[in-house]
């Protein structure tokens, strides 16, 4: 049996949580849900759930990764589980390796593929390279962001209440200052976000204009949030939410090996910047021009990295809606080398 540890935000389970339960159905036939504070999770049984561990306790209203790693490792061991599988996200970086502890079960993070012989395929390295990894007898995996595709799976669930017995947390929470925005960083297919190229924050509405376009949500990278340009939920990149959607457009971002490691497992970045030496530039385009030579082929496909300078000093919407059409119908791939 398999449990998967759901999240559930603004009225509707995460995008990333349903990734994870039609990852768990390739495991067993028997998948058990766990919600916290849910009122109604019968909707999971859509998607392959057998059983729902519906869990309220007022203590757990904010997420703290110990106690949740506790509950966690309560429920898995009265289900008697022998995997299970986490979505994706900022919080379970912190609860899955505290609930490995917990647990005493091993633990594997960016899984990527679904098993194999009695392995599974980690991305290592910021997304530059691959690894097999065999299964251990108790596992806790953490699936990497957009890998698996949802599939619907009608079953009957058994919604089942439980309560845990947890020790009393020392930390005291005292609030959550949460920034709404029209689409969400974690379930969006595309992002887009600006840098210091942007040069003020009275010039982000272009970043905000393409957004809107593109049924996109906004980001940024950290020296932006630093300065208070953008709220620090917007952070994406090593240091702050990780991102790994369809299509990453970059606005006047320079490409710190921080931000790259954090944007690296995104299908297709798309980057302008009016800077030809920037970091972005040189590194992805030695390394495409090293792949572009070992294949002998001329354009890199799926999951190509396009990279644009321009002499301008502003970026213009209308360009980067142009590159996005052409990257995302895949009618075009390549990229222009600075003169």
């Amino acid at each position: 049996m398999t449990l998967v540890y759901t999240e559930y935000n603004d009225g509707q389970f995460t995008k990333k949580t349903l990734e994870a339960l039609s990852y768990a159905q390739a495991f067993s036939d028997k998948v058990i849900a766990l919600t916290i504070n849910v009122a109604d999770p019968t909707p999971l049984a859509r998607y392959g759930v057998t059983k729902i561990v519906k869990v309220t306790a007022p203590e757990l209203s904010s997420f703290q990764a110990k106690p949740f790693a506790e509950l966690l490792s309560q429920v898995a061991q009265r289900e008697q589980v022998s995997l299970v599988v986490l979505p994706s996200s900022a919080n379970t970086r912190y609860l899955a390796p505290m609930l490995a502890v917990s647990w005493q079960a091993a633990y594997l993070s960016n899984v990527s593929s679904l098993p194999k012989d009695g392995q599974v395929q980690k991305v290592i390295f910021s997304s530059k390279a691959i690894s097999w990894v065999p299964l251990a007898p108790k596992q806790v995996i953490t699936l990497a962001g957009n890998t698996v595709e949802i599939k619907e799976a009608p079953a009957q669930a058994v919604v089942e209440q439980y309560t845990p017995c947890l020790p009393k947390e020392r930390i005291k929470h005292l609030g959550t200052e949460k920034f709404t925005s029209k689409i969400s960083i974690d379930d969006a297919a595309i992002v887009v976000s600006g840098g210091r190229g942007m040069q003020t924050p009275d010039n982000w509405h272009l970043v905000e204009d393409l957004a809107d376009a593109l049924g996109a949500a906004t980001a940024c990278t950290k020296p932006v949030s630093d300065m208070g340009w953008r709220p620090h939920s917007e952070h994406i990149g090593q240091t702050g939410k990780p991102l790994a959607c369809e299509l990453y457009i970059a606005l006047g971002v320079s490409g710190a090996i921080q931000h790259i490691a954090g944007v690296n497992a995104s299908k297709v970045k798309v980057v302008i910047n009016s800077d030809p030496e920037a970091p972005f530039f040189v590194n992805r385009l030695t390394a495409m021009s090293m792949a572009a030579r070992c294949s002998g082929r001329k354009t890199m496909g799926a999951g190509t990295f396009c990279v644009f300078s321009s002499g301008e000093r502003q970026v213009r919407p209308s360009l980067a809606a142009a590159m996005a059409f052409f990257t995302v119908s895949k009618s075009v791939s390549y990229h222009s080398v600075p003169k």
